[in-house]
Formats: C-alpha cells, structure tokens, sequence
C-alpha cells in the first residue's frame, strides 16, 4: 500500500511561527510560537524539528503548504519566499492557502469570515458549497448581507469558533489541491505596504 502523502504547512502571517505536518488524515506534529520578530530565523528550524519529531526529513515531503494571508506584511513574504525555496530545492509543489479560507475551512456554508485588519477595517469573505466569494477589506460599519454563519476575530459574539487550527487548515486545504494545477503561492494582500517608497530621489549612474 503506497503511504499517504507527506504534507508539511507553515504560517507566519501574524504574530506567530506555526507548522504543522500532515500525513492522510492525521496531524503527526505541530507546533506554535508566539512572536513579534524573529519568523525568518526561527521558522526553518521550527520546521526541521517538526520532521524530526514525527521521524521524518526534508526529503519524505510530498508537498509544502503555505499561509498567504491576509496579514502581516513582512510575515506573510517570510513564509512565502520559505516556500518557494524549499519547493525549489527539494523538488515538490508549494501550495498557497489564504488565511481566510483556512478560517472557513470545516465549518458549515454559506459563512462570512470577517476578520479583524485593524484600523477600524475587517478582511471579508464569503463561502458557499459552490465556492469562495471574492475578497475584501471593509469599513467596519460598511459590511452587509453576512451569511447566515459568521466566523473570524471581527465577527461578533455570534461567530463560530474556528473548526480547527489555522496550520491544520492550510494542510488539509493543500492535500485536497494536491495533483493538480496550482499557481505558485504569492502573498495575498488586501492592504498595501505600511512603509513608504523613499522621498529622497534615485542616485545618478555614471555613463
């Protein structure tokens, strides 16, 4: 019987560096730091001592899933550019799943995932069964027409808790992409940059 795919997932898109390593349907080690800074340093060797721990290397991987985003800027190109090096040298597909989706994922349909961008704005999106619904950043005040489910940290008392954790959601979402076409995963943002292009004016190249 041929084993089950190996996937390993990993999210630095908040204050956090999360992986978790799947294997069919089980979850065989995971792991979540909390952290400001610091995800570049640490998220390799987080991962590496994940494999390790479930008796696994680099080279057992089927496949990488990532977290998009929305989120943290620099966070969110930490894990990608991870991903697409790791995908690179070891010869295996990246997948990327946006955060939203992994918030929604497990829970009934149609549901609004209404998740806090701070500044008084929320990242939405609805799910049905046929599908994601296009993604948005909202005013607070501004978001109408939920679905009869709700879910996400800006969603209110009556919003559902997450059906899982966020790296056991962004595994079981790339599993189920796995064998097909998938475009490399690219940061998903709904926000730009908060640092701005430098005022001062580009230097002059000598002929």
């Amino acid at each position: 019987m041929r084993p089950d795919p190996l996937i390993l997932a990993f999210d630095t898109s908040a204050a956090h560096c999360a992986a978790a390593l799947l294997s069919g349907d089980q979850i065989l080690a995971e792991a979540w730091e909390e952290m400001d800074k610091g995800q570049a340093e640490r998220l390799l060797p987080l991962c590496e001592a994940l494999l390790a721990q479930a008796g696994h290397d680099w080279r057992d991987l089927a496949a990488l899933a990532v977290g998009t985003g929305p989120g943290n800027f620099t966070g969110i190109r930490i894990a990608v550019a991870a991903a697409r090096g790791l995908a690179l040298s070891l010869g295996i597909p990246a997948i990327g799943v946006t955060r939203l989706e992994s918030l929604a994922h497990g829970l009934p349909r149609p549901v609004t995932v209404i998740e806090d961008a701070r500044r008084g704005e929320a990242y939405v999106q609805t799910f049905t069964a046929d599908g994601a619904g296009r993604a948005a950043l909202c005013k607070m005040g501004d978001i109408a027409h939920p679905a009869p489910y709700l879910t996400g940290s800006a969603a209110g008392p009556m919003a559902l808790p997450p059906a899982m954790p966020l790296t056991h959601a962004i595994a079981r979402i790339a599993a189920s992409r796995l064998g097909t076409d998938q475009p490399r995963p690219a940061p998903f943002y709904l926000r730009g940059a908060d640092a701005a292009p430098p005022s001062d004016p580009p230097p002059v190249i000598l002929p």
